[in-house]
């Protein structure tokens, strides 16, 4: 009798851990996306809800993450602070995500960070911006001024002997700090700011700035809005007015750049990721996300590459993790790569990662000219004393 009673309990114990096991192979991991599908980033957005996408269905093609199938939860952050509280609220506390990666403005990534410290979310940002934003749930896999000014401005003082610059953007985090770094890094080279504007992140009226530039003749202009909505009026108003002088886009997208015709043509930008980026890696994803969504697909780019990269990693940090806790993986997040379209990435650097960067010109139809390439550009102490 008391070897079977032994054989019951060891029975039930393995029934019970199997059970577990089960149960946990089919709960979801459920990843949330603030995205502003309204409000200045409604044009890049439905570029990165596409990379989001393809990324899980990949994922889940390939047996999940450990096991689990991964879910999808997208909110409209509306490009803004009021939204991204809201989307992040929506998505912690009511949807029960797991992690949240997000292309976002900083003004959203700002606002968002108190409610990821009080719901302990694992968070990717996935967004360029204007550096040195630092908290302990978070990472980045987008570039920074440290990556992104210098071969802008280099180019301008060689090639088009560049010696006054004129520097417009919008009045918020993202704005301020590009411009505030580029200013300064003009400076450092023996170059002079004649000129600095600034519009709130939702005006769309450059007259009074494209006369200023007219009067001042700087020998280049450089931007920084909030990207999509902000890039086309500014970039429309700029043409219209003929201007004709080197023309720098710290905030364009491949993406926008197609959708705005000849208006974009002969703008320069600095990119971490373009579609013209030759490797077997950028082919693959490319062929793929054509395959999934066709004729609706919309031009992958700076802001969705990464967005697509930032759920590799993800997996890879709770493989490595061997859990979707919070504190176990973003201490992962810090410890593993994947070789994507852009290359190898890797946010070993406080939080940040080392990219590749390409000097573009944007021609007639859109596409990106790469005029120079540097490598593994290190992006500075973004964040030292973070744990």
């Amino acid at each position: 009798m008391k070897s079977f009673t032994s054989l019951f309990r060891v029975a039930a114990v393995t029934a019970a851990i199997l059970g577990t096991q089960q149960a946990q192979a089919a709960d979801s991991i459920r990843i949330g996306v603030a995205v502003g599908l309204s409000g200045a980033n409604s044009v890049v957005a439905p570029a990165v809800v596409q990379s989001s996408q393809l990324a899980v269905e990949e994922i889940n093609a390939a047996g999940g993450i450990l096991g689990r199938k991964v879910e999808l939860e997208i909110v409209d952050d509306a490009s803004g602070a009021v939204g991204a509280q809201k989307a992040y609220d929506t998505l912690i506390f009511q949807k029960k995500v797991n992690a949240i990666i997000s292309m976002e403005t900083s003004a959203a990534r700002n606002a968002a960070l108190p409610v990821i410290n009080k719901g302990r979310v694992p968070f990717i940002y996935s967004s360029f911006y204007e550096g040195r934003s630092c908290n302990s749930w978070m990472y980045v896999n987008g570039w920074v001024p440290e990556q992104q000014v210098a071969p802008m401005v280099d180019y301008f003082s060689k090639a088009h002997n560049a010696k006054t610059f004129y520097l417009v953007g919008n009045d918020y985090a993202f704005g301020r700090g590009m411009l505030d770094f580029t200013k300064k890094y003009i400076e450092q080279k023996g170059g002079k700011v004649v000129g600095e504007d600034y519009l709130p992140i939702d005006g769309s009226d450059w007259t009074s700035v494209v006369s200023k530039i007219r009067s001042t003749k700087p020998d280049a202009l450089i931007s920084a809005t909030a990207g999509g909505a902000p890039n086309v009026s500014l970039a429309k108003q700029i043409k219209g007015a003929g201007l004709s002088l080197p023309y720098g886009n710290l905030s364009i997208d491949e993406g926008t750049a197609k959708t705005m015709s000849d208006v974009a043509a002969g703008m320069f930008l600095s990119a971490s990721y373009l579609t013209s980026i030759a490797t077997p890696e950028n082919k693959k994803f490319l062929e793929a996300i054509k395959k999934k969504f066709g004729g609706d697909l919309k031009t992958p780019n700076e802001l969705s590459e990464p967005q697509y990269e930032a759920f590799y990693l993800y997996k890879a940090a709770v493989e490595k993790a061997g859990s979707v806790d919070s504190a176990k993986v973003v201490k992962a997040l810090g410890e593993v790569s994947f070789n994507g379209p852009r290359g190898v990435v890797q946010m070993n650097k406080s939080r940040h990662t080392p990219l590749s960067m390409r000097l573009g010109q944007i021609q007639t139809d859109g596409s990106v000219k790469i005029l120079e390439t540097f490598t593994n550009v290190d992006p500075g102490a973004q964040c030292p004393n973070i744990k």
